[in-house]
């Protein structure tokens, strides 16, 4: 009969953890470990932080980031260009944007992308919720920032046909212009180490620099 090594309390942590996206087996005990021999304190610190996630964090219901105020900080601020809204995936887009410093406008954020595959479709991301924004809201500029994952880009091209669609209700002059982030060779990587389609893009979004 094999003997148990580890404590059942430490085994459940251990599983528990597992369930973290790209977390396996070992990198889960070594967190557990960690856990458990570090100060009682940080352990409880831990736990509380967790357990008061569901608690204090909800929905924006402007823009469907998490926040613990409604609307959230960056809904609520009126220095911001709110007819300009930015589409992006989900919350960690949304704070790469904001990490950029270059945007300064609002955002509407899906939740996911579409994936039939996995069961996620229109009606499970936030795209009526987009859809009825533009409708009552004034926004001039839609900027699509999604992934240029095969997801990403089908996510995309559903959104823009939405948006065209709203053309049988609203007039021309409260559609707004439909923009997509430039995607290209990233910062300091060799042109020759780029894939096709990257060099493609690159090539389509080339920008002007001047006349000499």
């Amino acid at each position: 009969m094999q003997v148990k090594v580890i404590p059942p309390a430490l085994e459940r942590l251990i599983r528990n953890l597992q369930r973290f996206p790209g977390v396996g087996e070992k990198t889960a005990t070594r967190y557990a470990l960690y856990i458990l021999r570090g100060e009682e304190a940080v352990a409880l610190e831990l736990s509380g932080a967790i357990a008061e996630l569901h608690k204090r964090i909800s929905y924006c219901s402007a823009c469907y980031a998490f926040s613990e105020t409604d609307p959230c900080p960056v809904c609520a601020d009126s220095r911001r260009n709110h007819e300009t809204v930015c589409v992006v995936e989900g919350p960690g887009d949304m704070l790469a944007m904001e990490a950029s410093g270059a945007y300064r406008g609002v955002y509407h954020v899906l939740q996911g992308v579409l994936s039939p595959q996995e069961g996620i479709g229109p009606d499970e991301l936030r795209i009526r919720e987009l859809v009825e924004r533009i409708e009552k809201s004034p926004v001039s500029e839609v900027v699509i920032a999604t992934s240029s994952t095969a997801a990403g880009e089908a996510t995309c091209a559903y959104i823009i046909s939405r948006i065209q669609a709203l053309g049988e209700r609203l007039t021309p002059s409260k559609l707004p212009v439909i923009t997509r982030l430039a995607c290209g060779i990233p910062m300091g990587m060799d042109v020759k180490y780029a894939d096709a389609i990257t060099l493609k893009r690159a090539m389509e979004h080339r920008f002007n620099c001047g006349k000499p």
